[in-house]
């Protein structure tokens, strides 16, 4: 089959788009594709149909040799396509061709460029996957938050993010944005840049952009910080904590002991119910991991706080958790108010202050204690994993959190006998 390339506007006193072209006799019609190219007919070659002048040393032969080496992909690419379809004895029709040349010229639907429309129907996809990935609420929640500070970054730097042309450039201003306006910590830095450039690869493999840039982005390395995990002396001091007087503090309490003695994540022990109780053990699916059945045996206080609330667990919303539950803390000795040196790396820069203890209580610190209290106990790691669902020893360990007393005696048991 014969093809050609030909100018959109032959006539042009400026540059002008180059269309690579081949007649289907068997339909009756053209099949005509645009290369991107762009050239001024003056430099154009009508005879030939290619670039004028792509000899010496010139910028204009320079450009020229570039653009007839784009145009000789679309020729090689259609003969080749052509060659198939003749071996395999199967008609090549327009319709198959256009989608053999987009997907190998990697062309962008229409809304390319509109990085944020492209982002909600990102958005869209991870809400409606039913194929098991763990596309949490709070994941979305994570996804939603990143095209927020997407947002705001594209307003502080006065430029429209663009798909295409989302390049090292832009990461870098991106990166300086946060840590130099947002005051991200390297954790949080480096959770955001893992969240965007999921977004940036789902763009691609759907075809929303052909830029590959994001593959060379340096992810920012992570930050290992002191977080704070209770013993179990301070669990029980907390759980014995008279809050009759002040219900919500009392419900925030509850949860948060409850979270203690199962190990399990905010997202899963708020919402155990008595159905979940079978042979006296939690059976849920981790609600992070979806393919993930977990079993947790009760103990004497999650069972005593399922009966409390009648296996009915108060509701409350993880953003409420985390204020409540310090003022809770706080509430419950003066020694919950001591303050400890808080670590935090902001980019390269390390910032220590300090920070009352049952401010640095959070929802997570939950599982981090309920580790932390069970290795301390000499519980082989194996078992704790299978209670708390990870599957990596390596982010498993993060949680173990021995507080000085903890470091101590491990020394004195050792050396000192």
């Amino acid at each position: 089959m014969r093809y050609t390339f030909n100018l959109k506007n032959s006539k042009s006193s400026s540059d002008t788009p180059i269309f690579f072209s081949t007649y289907f006799k068997d339909e009756g019609r053209k099949f005509v594709y645009s290369t991107g190219e762009k050239i001024n007919p003056k430099e154009w070659d009508f005879k030939l149909r290619i670039p004028n002048n792509t000899t010496g040393r010139s910028s204009e032969a320079e450009k020229h040799r570039t653009i007839k080496q784009q145009l000789d992909r679309y020729s090689s690419y259609f003969l080749d396509l052509v060659g198939r379809y003749k071996n395999i004895n199967e008609p090549l029709d327009i319709e198959t061709t256009r989608n053999h040349f987009d997907k190998h010229f990697k062309k962008t639907k229409p809304k390319s460029n509109r990085f944020f429309e492209v982002y909600e129907i990102f958005l869209d996809s991870k809400k409606n996957d039913k194929s098991g990935e763990a596309n949490t609420s709070s994941t979305i929640k994570r996804y939603e938050y990143n095209k927020d500070l997407l947002q705001s970054f594209q307003a502080h730097s006065k430029r429209n993010l663009n798909l295409n042309k989302f390049d090292s450039n832009t990461y870098n201003l991106f990166l300086d944005y946060c840590i130099t306006v947002k005051n991200h910590s390297s954790n949080t830095l480096r959770r955001n840049v893992g969240l965007l450039k999921t977004f940036l690869n789902w763009a691609l493999e759907n075809a929303y952009t052909h830029n590959i840039s994001f593959k060379s982005f340096k992810t920012p390395t992570a930050f290992v910080t002191d977080e704070v995990a209770l013993t179990m002396d301070q669990v029980n001091q907390i759980y014995e904590k008279d809050f009759s007087k002040n219900k919500k503090l009392e419900k925030v309490r509850d949860l948060f002991v409850f979270g203690c003695s199962t190990g399990m994540r905010y997202g899963n022990y708020s919402k155990v119910r008595a159905k979940d109780i079978i042979d006296n053990c939690i059976s849920v699916i981790d609600n992070k991991d979806q393919n993930k059945q977990l079993k947790i045996p009760l103990n004497k206080i999650s069972k005593a706080i399922l009966e409390k609330y009648n296996y009915q667990l108060p509701v409350i919303s993880s953003q409420k958790f985390n204020v409540y539950i310090k003022e809770a803390i706080g509430d419950v000795d003066d020694s919950f108010k001591e303050e400890i040196k808080k670590t935090t790396k902001i980019g390269n820069k390390i910032i220590e202050e300090d920070i009352m203890f049952c401010d640095r209580i959070s929802s997570h610190t939950a599982r981090r204690s309920f580790i932390t209290i069970m290795k301390n106990k000499k519980i082989p790691d194996k078992i704790i994993m299978e209670f708390t669902g990870h599957k990596s020893l390596e982010i498993f360990n993060k949680y173990y959190k021995p507080n000085e007393e903890d470091k101590n005696d491990f020394m004195s048991s050792v050396w000192n006998n």
